[in-house]
C-alpha cells in the first residue's frame, strides 16, 4: 500500500478520473432504497471477499497464497472498510478473506460463505446477473473511478499511443474476465459493444481451437464469456489492423502480465490506469514501463451484496458517501493521504 506521495503526473491523471467518474462508463448500477442513518449491522461480522492481486487498490500483503501475509488486506478498499468500522454508531466489522481467482467474483454474496464482495470491481448492471439472467446481487454506490490503458515498455511508448496503434504483431495481455479485456476487444475492433467477437477471429482454448462466426455463440464482456469461449487462452484478429490477445494471470493475477512484459513475451498489457501507473513506480527501480492510451470512458468501482440485503446496501451507500465526500475524495486524495478516510470517520456524527 503506497504511504508516500507520488509523481505529479500521477495525481494530475488520478485527479481527472475524480472528477469526471460521475460519467461512469457501462451500465448503471440499480438505485439503492433511501438509506436511514444508523447502524447497518449492528452485532454481525460481515464477511468480505476481497480480490488479493489488484494492488494497490485491492491486495493481499502478502501476495503467496497460504502465507501468513495473504489474508491481511492492503490498498484503497481496506482502508475504506477500516474507516467504515471506525464510524461510531456504524455497528460495522469486517471480516477479510481473500480471493484469488477474479472470474465471477462479484456473484460471491449470493452463497453462504460471504456477505460482500470488492476488489476494484466496475459496476456493470450485467455483473448483478447469475448465468439464468436473474438479478442476485446489487452493487454499493461507485467510490472510486478507474479508466482503461495500456502498460508498455518505457522504450516503446511511442509505438502504442493508442489503440490504433494495436496491429497483429503486437501481443496485448489481458485478464479473463475483467473491463481491461472487454474495452481492448471493443477498441480495437475485435468486438462490437454488446461484446460479441469479429467474424473470422481465430480462438485457442483449453478444448482446442475455435473461429468465431459472428453470432452470439462467440461473445466476451466484463460479465462473463460464451461457454465455448471458457478457458480461452490467445486470440488471433481477423484483420490485420488488430492485436493478438494473450491471457495471463489465470493462478497469479497481474503479476503474471508484468512479468511477461518485462520479458517481452507480450508487448503491452491492457488494464485500468491505477493499477499500470502503479506498475510504472514499482516495477523495478521504476522506468521499465510506461502507460499509453488512456481511454477517454470512465468507469465507477463498488461492492456487492445479495438483492436482499437492500437495507444494508443503502446503509452503506450512506457511510460511504461521507468518507468519500459524494465522491469528491478518491484513490488521487488516499495515496497521498492514506489516513484521510480514517480522520473523516473519526469526525462521523451519527
Amino acid at each position: 500500500m503506497p504511504t508516500q506521495s507520488l509523481p505529479g503526473r500521477l495525481l494530475v491523471s488520478l485527479a481527472a478520473v475524480v472528477l469526471t467518474s460521475l460519467a461512469a462508463c457501462g451500465e448503471a448500477s440499480p438505485d439503492p432504497p433511501e438509506a436511514v442513518s444508523g447502524a447497518c449491522a449492528e452485532g454481525r461480522t460481515l464477511r468480505f471477499a476481497f480480490y488479493a492481486f489488484f494492488d494497490p487498490v485491492s491486495a493481499s500483503a502478502d501476495p503467496v497464497p497460504g502465507s501468513a501475509g495473504f489474508s491481511d488486506h492492503v490498498g484503497y478498499e481496506a482502508d475504506l472498510l477500516t474507516a467504515l468500522e471506525e464510524m461510531e454508531g456504524a455497528g460495522l466489522a469486517f471480516d477479510r478473506i481473500p480471493v484469488a481467482e477474479w472470474p465471477d467474483i462479484w456473484l460471491l454474496p449470493t452463497g453462504d460463505e460471504f456477505d460482500v464482495a470488492g476488489g476494484g470491481i466496475t459496476i456493470l448492471e450485467s455483473r448483478t446477473r447469475n448465468a439464468a439472467g436473474d438479478e442476485v446481487v446489487v452493487f454499493t454506490s461507485g467510490h472510486i473511478g478507474f479508466r482503461q490503458s495500456l502498460l508498455v515498455r518505457a522504450t516503446e511508448a511511442s509505438l502504442y499511443t493508442t489503440h490504433a496503434d494495436l496491429t497483429e504483431d503486437v501481443r496485448v495481455g489481458v485478464l479473463a474476465g475483467t473491463t481491461g479485456e472487454a474495452r481492448l476487444l471493443q477498441l480495437t475492433g475485435l468486438a462490437d459493444a454488446r461484446g460479441t467477437l469479429a467474424e473470422g477471429t481465430g480462438i485457442v482454448t483449453d478444448a482446442g481451437p475455435l473461429v468465431a462466426d459472428g453470432s452470439d455463440r462467440y461473445v466476451i464482456t466484463a460479465a462473463g464469456s460464451s461457454p465455448l469461449l471458457e478457458g480461452r487462452r490467445w486470440l488471433d484478429p481477423p484483420s490485420p489492423d488488430m492485436p493478438v490477445v494473450v491471457y495471463l494471470g489465470e493462478d497469479t493475477g497481474e503479476t503474471e502480465l508484468l512479468d511477461a512484459l518485462a520479458d517481452g513475451s507480450i508487448d503491452a498489457v491492457a488494464r485500468g490506469e491505477i493499477g499500470n501507473l502503479e506498475a510504472t513506480d514499482a516495477y523495478g527501480d521504476g522506468g521499465v514501463f510506461a502507460v499509453t492510451a488512456l481511454d477517454p470512458e470512465v468507469e465507477l468501482g463498488g461492492w456487492t451484496l445479495s438483492v436482499t440485503e437492500g437495507s444494508l446496501v443503502a446503509c452503506l451507500d450512506e457511510k460511504l458517501d461521507y468518507l468519500t465526500d459524494q465522491r469528491a475524495i478518491g484513490y488521487a486524495e488516499w495515496v497521498t493521504d492514506p489516513e484521510i478516510f480514517l480522520r473523516r470517520a473519526r469526525s462521523w456524527t451519527p
